[in-house]
């Protein structure tokens, strides 16, 4: 815990991460307020005489879309699909990679082989073109969406975990922890699983960005969520026949609302990996000391 601690304090000092985390919880509390914050209902069609109106009409602060629908509320609506489509199968598919890699590396035989050579299937193809398969396969929707997004992810987290169990396995004290007797799951999961951790959650908040920039892709394209829900993919590609036609917002801010979800999680991918690897930590002081140290003329 006292470890746990040290990272957290570090981590609040690093001030990019702190601006990401600061994105990321009001993104969080944007979806959920959602219904309350939206100045319209996110569906809601008008007739045609508000269709295409430009940013900062009176009543809709970044215009209106080409059915005459509040672009504001549906960025605003559309926050809950992104975290949803983001978060979810990150999580999920980090619960079924630490028990697939933890297995893997510390079962090195036929059982570990055999785990590694199926993740080795997936490396096959590329992520995004996996991610393209899949959806077409089952179909459109979030829910599909998010199963091909778990399917994808499953395979590079498991290798970040299998790694790190592999380096962990061979020191000092679990073999020390084998020879009193320890069982094989408590080594498992008390003993390699907390010294895992660290990288799989710096990874995954990662990989959270690259899956809201990957679902927008999907959606782009049609195989993510359907009309008339708001999602921020599906509004850029709504929106991208209008780009040349004088009315660049309809795609511009769904765009800018992808781009700044996806960086954040980014930045705090990064002060999460400067925070939990001591060498990082001890760096980054090293420089802040130095930073602070007053110049001799």
């Amino acid at each position: 815990m006292k470890g746990w601690k040290i990272a957290y304090k570090a981590f609040l000092t690093d001030k990019v991460a702190t601006i990401g985390a600061l994105i990321i919880i009001i993104a969080f509390l944007v979806a959920l307020f959602a219904p309350w914050l939206a100045p319209y209902h996110p569906n809601e069609v008008a007739d045609g005489s508000i269709r295409l109106m430009q940013p900062g009409t009176d009543g809709h602060l970044l215009g209106t879309d080409q059915q005459g629908r509040d672009i504001l509320s549906r960025i605003i609506f559309g926050t809950q699909t992104s975290l949803i489509s983001a978060v979810v199968p990150v999580v999920i598919a980090a619960m079924i990679s630490i028990g697939l890699g933890i297995i893997a590396g510390f079962y090195q035989g036929i059982v570990g082989n055999i785990i590694m050579r199926l993740m080795d299937i997936f490396f096959a193809f590329p992520a995004v073109l996996l991610a393209i398969a899949i959806a077409a396969i089952l179909g459109p929707g979030l829910l599909n969406v998010i199963i091909a997004m778990i399917i994808v992810r499953i395979p590079y987290m498991t290798r970040v975990v299998y790694t790190d169990t592999l380096q962990e396995s061979q020191k000092e004290y679990i073999e020390a922890a084998k020879a009193f007797g320890v069982s094989r799951t408590e080594i498992m999961f008390k003993q390699i699983l907390p010294n895992v951790l660290p990288s799989l959650i710096v990874y995954s908040t990662t990989l959270a960005g690259v899956t809201i920039v990957t679902v927008a892709g999907l959606s782009f394209i049609g195989l993510g969520v359907q009309p008339p829900e708001a999602d921020w993919g599906r509004m850029a590609s709504d929106g991208s026949d209008l780009l040349m036609l004088g009315h660049p917002f309809v795609t511009f801010f769904p765009g800018i609302a992808i781009l700044i979800l996806s960086f954040a999680f980014s930045m705090i991918g990064d002060g999460l990996r400067n925070a939990l690897d001591p060498y990082e930590r001890s760096k980054v002081k090293k420089e802040n000391v130095t930073a602070k140290k007053p110049m001799v003329a």
